[in-house]
């Protein structure tokens, strides 16, 4: 994860394992200062790990429009766990070519008032059925945030996106990239590491 702010960059590297949309582990490897640091998502309860002061904190209220690392992903943008289709109606609004790829645009808006975004515009590559840009609006129209993929590569049987970059419209600076060095698919994750215990190991 690289982390442009408006005079430096900083890079965070981790170890990431997940399953399903529900559960999600984390551990962060360098630079030391974040070393040892570590992230458990379950369902809609999500918990930090700290080694500098030996706390495991819920990250829950208002504490989810934080953001992750300091970058310019929120904790809820992290926690966000149900099915597109289950918050939007989605609607094709037309075609486009970007990147050199034949995408379909889609517009979805929220069918709650307490969805994170009140509108989306997608644009969803056709053939290999990867989005490859977002942009996230609040109910007023005001862009909040955008996500831009890249590097597609296919895995097995799936295409997936080897770099993300996502902006925070509202603030200053280049945005945040993040950069999937190495990637497994269909693998038989030990049920120790989805466990509260594994935070502090």
């Amino acid at each position: 994860m690289v982390i442009h702010s408006r005079r430096s960059s900083r890079t965070v590297v981790s170890i990431n394992y997940s399953e399903g949309i529900s559960k999600f582990f984390s551990e962060y490897t360098s630079p030391p200062r974040e070393k040892g640091t570590k992230m458990l998502k379950l369902g809609d309860q999500l918990w930090i790990y700290e080694p500098a002061s030996d706390r495991v904190i819920q990250i829950s209220g208002n504490m989810l429009k934080q953001s992750v690392m300091g970058s310019d992903l929120s904790y809820e943008d992290f926690m966000e766990e149900s099915e597109l289709l289950k918050t939007y109606t989605a609607t094709i609004a037309g075609e486009i070519k970007h990147e050199g790829r034949d995408c379909w645009i889609l517009k979805l808006t929220a069918r709650k008032d307490d969805a994170s975004y009140y509108t989306r515009t997608l644009y969803v590559d056709k053939e290999r059925s990867v989005i490859l840009h977002e942009e996230l609006f609040a109910k007023s129209g005001r862009l909040l945030k955008s996500v831009k993929a890249s590097d597609v590569t296919r895995i097995g049987s799936r295409w997936y996106p080897k770099k993300i970059i996502y902006k925070d419209e509202l603030k200053e600076g280049k945005g945040t990239e993040f950069i999937f060095e190495s990637i497994e698919f269909d693998l038989a994750i030990p049920t120790h590491i989805f466990n509260r215990a594994s935070l502090r190991k």
